[in-house]
Formats: structure tokens, sequence, C-alpha cells
């Protein structure tokens, strides 16, 4: 996720128990594009000691293959190519979801994008853009060109987060394309993640908002694969994760409100799973300084040592990070 799968935030769930992979944050792909440092870092300076895709996001055939070779230079586990974000700005230069309207484009970028990569080739990509009416057919353009993972969301472009996931379509997909299937949408819980795939058949799943909401998620995942349940994380734990990732995320030159800001993107997700009422989101979205987000925090997360995060999003409260 743009602006949040950074390689601090990286550190700090690998703190806490890591994936089995991560994705970088996109690489835009155009004509004068060149490697963003700040996401070229979480491949070059990863200290989690799990492998990193390197993710692009474009339409050149010519820039997207310059830009494979220039991340090739680096140890990426693979190049993962972005056919699904729903950001209008993204979508309206048919990039991400964009490229769901035109399956003949999508079949001239992943030939080149295979002919461009020895090594493992994923892709990431939602159901269609408005309807699913090419679904079926790009699913056959993942195969004919041997991608080697594939990463489905399980809404339309136009549906961005708002929709229920249709898992029938991840089903489909999982039983039609060659390679394994990652399902992608809503993957709440550990138990969620669970019935998600013994549903769809899938691979394994990933997880992007509900791993920043609850970034214990993945280990998690482990211990109900291990025992059939999850330890409960206390909401003092959440504080300690909170406060580790303000300091890992500041920077000496941002700016104490900035970086304040900045932590809201994270705590519009964790809050969801702090308090039914939504008081805490209500309080945490105007805090001006550090100070009045810590005490806000401590109030709520420290007051009743005893309480524990929810598993699953409070029902009723929303996120509003405008950050995907």
């Amino acid at each position: 996720m743009q602006d949040v799968t950074t390689l601090p935030f990286m550190s700090v769930v690998s703190d806490i128990g890591s994936p089995d992979y991560f994705f970088t944050e996109y690489f835009r792909v155009h004509i004068q594009s060149r490697l963003e440092k700040h996401i070229l870092e979480a491949i070059t300076e990863n200290g989690t000691g799990r492998p990193v895709f390197a993710q692009m996001i474009g339409e050149d055939l010519e820039h997207l293959k310059r830009t494979t070779l220039d991340l090739l230079q680096y140890e990426v586990a693979g190049i993962d190519l972005n056919m699904g974000c729903p950001a209008p700005t993204v979508y309206k230069k048919g990039c991400g979801g964009g490229l769901l309207r035109d399956p003949q484009k999508i079949d001239k970028v992943l030939g080149t994008l295979r002919d461009t990569i020895p090594g493992l080739f994923t892709v990431k990509m939602r159901i269609g853009f408005e309807d699913t009416k090419n679904f079926e057919q790009i699913l056959k353009l993942i195969n004919k060109h041997e991608v080697d993972l594939l990463s489905l969301h399980g809404r339309t472009v136009k549906e961005m987060y708002r929709s229920q996931v249709r898992y029938e379509h991840i089903k489909l997909a999982a039983e039609t394309v060659k390679c394994p299937l990652l399902a992608n949408g809503d993957v709440s819980s550990a138990s969620h993640a669970f019935e998600i795939l013994d549903y769809t058949g899938a691979a394994g799943v990933m997880i992007g908002r509900h791993a920043i909401r609850n970034p214990w998620i993945f280990r998690q995942i482990r211990e109900m694969a291990m025992t059939g349940k999850t330890q409960p994380i206390k909401l003092t734990e959440v504080f300690q994760y909170v406060r580790n990732l303000y300091n890992t995320l500041a920077k000496p030159w941002t700016p104490e409100k900035a970086h304040v800001n900045k932590m809201k993107k994270f705590l519009n997700f964790i809050g969801q799973g702090v308090d039914p009422e939504g008081r805490f989101l209500y309080e945490a979205r105007r805090a001006q300084n550090k100070l009045d987000l810590f005490a806000i925090c401590e109030r709520y997360m420290l007051s009743s040592p005893l309480e524990f995060f929810a598993d699953e999003p409070y029902k009723g409260l929303f996120a509003r990070p405008n950050c995907e």
C-alpha cells in the first residue's frame, strides 16, 4: 500500500510477526520515472529476514521493461505488476486497475515482462473494472504468459473498498489459473483467512489494510494453523506498537504536526479495534501534537490493562486513511 508499506512499517511488523514475504509500495513507471529512493530502501535495507517483491505500476511497454531491468539489479524476490489500484488518478492514466479495461494491452504488457524477467513474475489485480466481463479472458492471459503468482482482490476497480468481496470469483480464478493464487480483500482475522482459504481453494492470502489495523494477524494465522486458536492481543500491546511505530517512522526533519498526521493514517485503521463506540477514532483524528496523541492512546489503551483488542473491526466503524 502506498505510503504505508514502507521500510519502517515493515520493520515494526517483523518485530511482531512477519508475513511470508513483503511487497513494496509501487514504483511509478513512465517516461521520466526513476526508481524512487525511499521505496528502493525497502529492498536494499530490508532487515526483516523476509523476501521482498518489487511492485511496479504503469502501462508503457518500453519503460516497464526499463524499470524491470533496473530493479533486477537488486536482490528482489521477484517483480510484481499492479493491475488493481482503484485510485482514479491512477486508472484514468490506463495504469493499475485501468489496465483491466483493455485485455489486448494486458496481453502485450504481460508478454513484455515475461520475456524480460528470468525469475519470479507476479501480478496483482481485481476481478474487473466496472464489471467482470473481461475476467475470464484475463485469467487466460495469466496462464498464457506463465505468471508465477496471482494476487486477486475480489472487487472491481469502481467498487473500491465499499461492496462485499466476491469470493466466488476468487474461487473461479483458483480453479482456472495454473499458478498459486493469493486471495485478497477484507481478510480481517486469522479465522476469516482460513474460511476464505477453505471456500476458494486459494494457496494463501494477501493482507493489506487489515494488517495495518492488526499487525499481529500474520502471527495469529500461524498460531491458528498450528493450534486451532489464537492468543488475544491486549490493548497494552497495542499501545506499545503505536509508540514503536511512532518512533520508527519519525524523521528528524519532519515537523511534529506532520508526523502526527502521518500516524493518523495508521490509527484510522487501528482504532477500529480499540473501542466499539468509536470514541478513540474520533479523538485521535483530532490530535494536534504528540502530547495530545499519546494522551488519547493512554486513555483508551492503558486505562484498563485487561481489555483486549478486537479480532474483527467493530461494526459501524470505518477507516478514513486516504492512503490506498
